[in-house]
């Protein structure tokens, strides 16, 4: 669970990021839209303590921690501790990956942040790479650099999932993927959302990937939350048409 509270952050006259309150339940996808300057990538970055917030918190919780006396969870203020990054797996861009690496040895040393031994992190590599065969990724000897904008976006998403996180925070994971790669990528995070009862967190501007694999909708504008769509039977579709179609005129 992710709560959100009183998240506010300017650049000079420009309000990147004001939220009042907001909460990401566990076990929900949710799909973050908006135009460009909505202050999605903001908000993941505060999310993920990348940038200071000039006010207000980002908390998180899990079912791997122990709970209070009341059966309240304990709550991570992530600006405050590091203990929510053994439960957080996220991708935002490339500045992720260590790129004078091989797939396979940064797979290694992701896996190993999480993990005492190397038995452990092989074995959290094969239960996670299985939507990588047969891309020419595993194996070829290429470094990270040298591949495909398309591989190395496969590859941080990958390694995001590897530790086999309660929270997971993608933003713009569609981005230069071929249409095989895209259904690939939303049978794998439903999959991943079924079996572990993860909250996953994206953002896209891919609207129709977005209503096909998201339970719940955030539009944001200017840095706000405009609207927060329950998108039971894709019922959020044309909700987001209307608003989008409007925002051109």
């Amino acid at each position: 669970m992710v709560i959100i509270e009183s998240l506010r952050k300017q650049y000079g006259r420009t309000i990147a990021c004001d939220i009042k309150r907001l909460t990401f339940n566990d076990g929900e996808i949710i799909g973050l839209v908006g135009n460009n300057g909505a202050g999605k990538t903001t908000l993941f970055r505060l999310m993920l303590d990348l940038t200071n917030a000039d006010n207000g918190k980002v908390s998180l919780t899990s079912p791997s921690l122990p709970r209070r006396p009341d059966s309240t969870p304990v709550r991570i203020n992530v600006a405050g501790s590091e203990d929510w990054k053994l439960f957080t797996g996220a991708y935002l861009d490339e500045s992720f990956l260590i790129d004078y690496l091989t797939p396979e040895e940064y797979f290694e040393f992701v896996a190993r942040l999480s993990c005492a031994d190397r038995k452990t992190a092989t074995e959290q590599l094969s239960g996670k790479s299985s939507w990588l065969d047969g891309c020419g990724i595993m194996g070829s000897g290429k470094l990270i650099r040298e591949l495909s904008a398309g591989n190395r976006q496969k590859i941080g998403i990958t390694a995001a999932l590897l530790h086999t996180p309660s929270t997971v925070i993608l933003d713009e994971p569609f981005n230069f993927l071929d249409p095989q790669s895209q259904a690939r990528l939303i049978n794998l995070l439903k999959d991943y959302n079924r079996q572990t009862g993860a909250t996953i967190i994206v953002s896209s501007h891919n609207l129709a990937n977005i209503a096909e694999i998201c339970t719940r909708i955030i539009l944001m504008e200017n840095g706000t939350i405009i609207n927060d769509i329950p998108n039971n039977g894709d019922t959020a579709s044309s909700i987001l048409h209307d608003y989008f179609q409007d925002s051109r005129q």
